[in-house]
C-alpha cells in the first residue's frame, strides 16, 4: 500500500479500537478496487469525541466508522442524519463531503443482509424474538420491522428497557405486533415457542459465557438463531443450538455486510457480495 499526499484517509472512532477487524477488510477493499485511500483506527476517549469530530473537518478525513461508546453521542455533533439512523438513534458511519458530516447506520442493513444470506431468512410475516434492549437491539428491530416481520418480542433482563424501546417503535410501525418481556416472564417462553428467528443482541457469550436465559427446549425445531457476538471460537449459544439441530449464524457476516455498505457510502462502489466476509475468514 503506497500512501501519498493525494491518498484519502478513512478511519474508525472508538474506545477501544485495537481489536477491530475493520481496517483489515476496508484496506483490502481499497486495494482491490485500486482506490488511493487508507483506513486506520483512531482511539477516541468519550470526553474527546467533540474534538475528534472537529478534527474530521480540519484534517479532511473522508469518512469514518463509529463504534462503542460513540454511536449515540456523535449524533448532535453531525450536520445531517439519515432518517433510518435517526430512528435507530445511533450512527456507525460518517461521510465527509466538503466539510459537511452526514451520519448513517449500516448496522441495520448489514444485519438484514446477514440473516438473509447466511440463514436464508425471509422476514415477511415472520415472528421474531430479540434478546437485549440496547443499541444493537434497536438497529436489529428497525431492520426487521422495515423488512416486514409480523411480530417482534423484545426480551431483556430489565423489562422496563424493553417496554421503552417497544413503545417508541410501535408509534413508527403500527402494523407490527410488538411485545416486551423479561427473561422470567411466561410470555417470553411462549414467544420463543412461536419464533421463526431468535437474535441475541447482548454481549453474553463474547468471553465464553453461556446464554442461560435462552432455554433451547422451548424453541421449535425450525427456528433460526443469529448471535451478534462474533468469536473465533464458536460461542456456547451457537455450539448448543447446533447440537440441538438449529441452523445458526454468528456476527461475522453482519460485520462484513455493514462494512460493505459503509464502503459504498464513502466511495459509490459496492464490493462483490461476500468480499469482506471472505477477507475476514482468510485473515
Amino acid at each position: 500500500m503506497d500512501i501519498s499526499g493525494k491518498s484519502r484517509v478513512y478511519g474508525l472512532l472508538g474506545d477501544p479500537v485495537a481489536h477491530s477487524l475493520s481496517p483489515l477488510m476496508q484496506n483490502h477493499a481499497f486495494q482491490f478496487h485500486a482506490i488511493d485511500a487508507v483506513y486506520t483506527p483512531f482511539h477516541v476517549a468519550p470526553d474527546d469525541l467533540p474534538a475528534a469530530v472537529a478534527g474530521l473537518r480540519a484534517l479532511d478525513i473522508a469518512g469514518v466508522n463509529v463504534t462503542i461508546p460513540h454511536k449515540e453521542a456523535i449524533l448532535p455533533l453531525l450536520d445531517r442524519i439519515d432518517p433510518a439512523a435517526q430512528l435507530i438513534g445511533a450512527v456507525n458511519t460518517v461521510v465527509n463531503k466538503n466539510g459537511i458530516l452526514s451520519g448513517y447506520n449500516t448496522d441495520a442493513s448489514g444485519f438484514i443482509k446477514a440473516v438473509q444470506q447466511e440463514l436464508t431468512f425471509c422476514p415477511t410475516g415472520r415472528n421474531v424474538v430479540v434478546l437485549g434492549a440496547g443499541g444493537a437491539c434497536r438497529a436489529c428491530v428497525v431492520a426487521l420491522v422495515s423488512a416486514g416481520v409480523k411480530s417482534i418480542t423484545v426480551a431483556n433482563r430489565h423489562k422496563s428497557r424493553a417496554v421503552e424501546l417497544v413503545n417508541d417503535l410501535q408509534l413508527h410501525f403500527p402494523t407490527v405486533d410488538f411485545y416486551a418481556a423479561d427473561y422470567l416472564d411466561p410470555f417470553y417462553r411462549q414467544s420463543l415457542s412461536l419464533a421463526d428467528l431468535i437474535v441475541n443482541t447482548t454481549s453474553v457469550g463474547l468471553h465464553g459465557e453461556s446464554v442461560n436465559f435462552l432455554p433451547l427446549e422451548n424453541i421449535k425445531c425450525s427456528a433460526l438463531i443469529f448471535d451478534m457476538v462474533y468469536s473465533p471460537s464458536e460461542t456456547p449459544l451457537l455450539k448448543n443450538a447446533r447440537l440441538a439441530g438449529h441452523l445458526c449464524a454468528d456476527g461475522l457476516g453482519m460485520l462484513a455486510a455493514q462494512g460493505e455498505d459503509a464502503f459504498f457510502l464513502w466511495t459509490g462502489i459496492r464490493p462483490p457480495s461476500g468480499f469482506m466476509r471472505k477477507t475476514l475468514v482468510s485473515g
